[in-house]
């Protein structure tokens, strides 16, 4: 065994794959050009793929030394997935990683440095669009709805109210700490809730950067445009999972006065559900994509208050430090302006 790796790698990189085929070799060839690639590992999970991007991750897996390939039985979606991955997982930090990214030689080398000089708990990398170097994301803070909403470019290494779930580093220390990825959640929402109780346990989170890495974004829901989003295009259980785990999110992790951010929520869900109703044209969407979130959210509540039993024995900071994030830039600003520029989403019933 190559001796940069028979000690505790810096970096173990988690890939959740699903019918990755077409976007893994820019992503594999990307990991094998990092600075530090000697000194990091990378774990692929396959949530079942019928495209044979496993059988492509296993054929790296045995040309590459710190490679390994983990095979779920069925499709544990996002949560579950990662979670599989960090469990056999070696690295001082978890990077976890979507497939449909690609990074910069020094990404790595430059994220680890900055974390670790600031003692942080987690971070992210600057996020990029897929094929050109225009800015797509960093998280910067919470709206008056209790949702995470994006922030502007910026240069440097700056602290963060949380990471994207295509990009997130984290200690394990911490993910374990914390409990890892909510598999309740199935996906979507899940790296606030994750980032949020983070910030809960002490840990703080920042943005790098100089650390640049690029992402496609949707690509199994959205696929149109091969490298470029050319239109918006979405499904029923997206948007149900996101609106239902928006609020479960604010359920499981305010602690007080937070908690007034549910009912603002549930009142702006209600009229997008109205918007949706007038632009669709379909009560039975409206109903399941907003009303019954909703409704699922509540019907959650023995989970929610076991996760908030849990959360109270790790909790060093309420919801008071949760207020410097505070920000009129909404979350839902940055899919307002993709309606203005590629007209209304394009909505899938599967």
């Amino acid at each position: 065994m190559n001796d940069t790796i028979t000690n505790q790698p810096k970096i173990s990189v988690i890939i959740l794959n699903y019918n990755g085929l077409a976007w893994l070799p820019r992503c594999f060839a990307s990991l094998e050009t990092q600075t530090i690639f000697r000194e990091i590992e990378v774990v692929v999970v396959d949530n079942q793929s019928p495209d044979g991007s496993a059988r492509l991750a296993a054929e790296w897996a045995q040309r590459t030394q710190n490679v390994r390939v983990l095979v779920n039985e069925t499709n544990l979606y996002f949560c579950g997935g990662n979670n599989r991955g960090a469990a056999i997982a070696n690295g001082k930090f978890l990077f976890f990683l979507n497939n449909d990214t690609w990074l910069e030689p020094n990404c790595l080398e430059i994220l680890y440095r900055e974390i670790e000089e600031r003692g942080a708990a987690a971070g992210m990398p600057l996020v990029l669009n897929y094929d050109d170097d225009t800015y797509q994301g960093l998280d910067g803070g919470m709206d008056i709805f209790g949702m995470f909403a994006g922030k502007p470019a910026f240069a440097g290494t700056r602290e963060i109210i949380g990471a994207f779930g295509a990009s997130f580093f984290v200690r394990a220390d911490m993910f374990r700490l914390v409990g890892g990825f909510d598999e309740a959640l199935l996906m979507y929402a899940d790296e606030s809730d994750l980032s949020w109780r983070i910030r809960t346990a002490g840990g703080k989170i920042f943005g790098v950067s100089a650390a640049r890495m690029h992402h496609r974004g949707s690509p199994s829901a959205n696929p149109a445009g091969g490298n470029r989003v050319v239109e918006l295009r979405t499904t029923e259980s997206k948007r149900f999972l996101s609106n239902r785990n928006g609020l479960v999110v604010l359920m499981k992790n305010a602690q007080h006065f937070l908690l007034l951010t549910v009912a603002s929520h549930i009142l702006l869900l209600c009229c997008e559900a109205l918007v949706s109703l007038v632009l669709f044209r379909s009560w039975r969407f409206t109903r399941h994509v907003y009303f019954g979130a909703i409704f699922a959210a509540f019907k959650m509540r023995g989970h929610i208050s076991e996760c908030r039993r849990q959360i109270r024995g790790f909790r060093r900071r309420g919801d008071f430090a949760m207020l410097r994030f505070m920000t009129w830039r909404l979350n839902r600003w940055g899919e307002l302006n993709q309606i203005i520029s590629l007209g209304l989403p394009k909505v899938e019933n599967r």
